[in-house]
């Protein structure tokens, strides 16, 4: 897509940016945060056109971002506090909220068998473009630029977790039950991982020390862990009455 001559898309990102505060150097990074692989191999793109690769970073920079402000705003929480915070805000529910809340999935780029299934409401999708932009981001206005954009979009969801309003996660919580009871960590192991690209469904299930305690379902392979976690949650306190 050549965005100079893509007026309406120019336009369409310019609305997003305006949104978010934070205006792009390089428009192409953003268009191509936006880019699902649908589109890309439909439109026979480059590979490296879609957003995947973006995520891959923005994943890395968010986890960075996010663990060094929880470090300077939670001065008399130990490790363990901060870990559980730090998994709340990058999990995928939280990203997923955001991305609905800045409408992220109208500004999605997305082949047409995926649109035609919904993919502009995928929680997947949603996600994957949340850390693509922040991915380009960084690669656009480097990590300062990245901090602004984080702390200002998670700013609310940060304050949510220090009260202990936020997002549950069940795999903290039951790897933390795992140490404590059987000095180990637990593992997470794919059952199956059904359905085209566009609309997976992942099964996965929890273990302890080579035993199955809980199994989980979800369109992506983080939510079925955390599913499968709640589970062998439920299941270890069942069994202690």
């Amino acid at each position: 897509m050549n965005l100079k001559k893509d007026k309406d898309r120019l336009k369409k990102l310019k609305i997003f940016e305006k949104s978010t505060g934070y205006s792009f150097r390089n428009k192409v990074l953003l268009n191509q945060a936006f880019t699902h692989k649908s589109y890309a191999n439909e439109k026979k793109l480059e590979r490296s056109s879609d957003n995947e690769r973006l995520e891959f970073l923005g994943d890395s920079v968010l986890g960075l971002i996010m663990s060094h402000t929880l470090y300077n705003e939670c001065p008399g929480d130990d490790e363990g506090v901060l870990t559980r915070y730090k998994s709340q805000l990058v999990s995928g529910e939280t990203l997923g909220r955001i991305a609905k809340e800045l409408e992220i999935g109208e500004y999605l780029l997305l082949g047409k068998g995926e649109e035609a299934s919904g993919g502009r409401k995928h929680v997947s999708n949603l996600m994957c473009a949340m850390e693509a932009i922040i991915g380009a981001i960084f690669l656009d206005g480097g990590l300062k630029a990245s901090y602004a954009f984080i702390s200002r979009i998670f700013r609310p969801e940060i304050q949510l977790v220090k009260e202990g309003k936020g997002s549950k996660d069940y795999k903290s919580v039951f790897q933390q039950i795992v140490l404590r009871k059987f000095k180990t960590t637990p593992t997470y192991r794919i059952l199956s991982e059904i359905g085209p690209d566009h609309k997976k469904h992942f099964i996965v299930e929890a273990i302890v020390a080579g035993k199955r305690c809980g199994i989980g379902s979800g369109p992506n392979k983080k939510s079925a862990e955390q599913i499968s976690a709640k589970e062998a949650i439920s299941a270890l306190e069942s069994e202690n009455g």
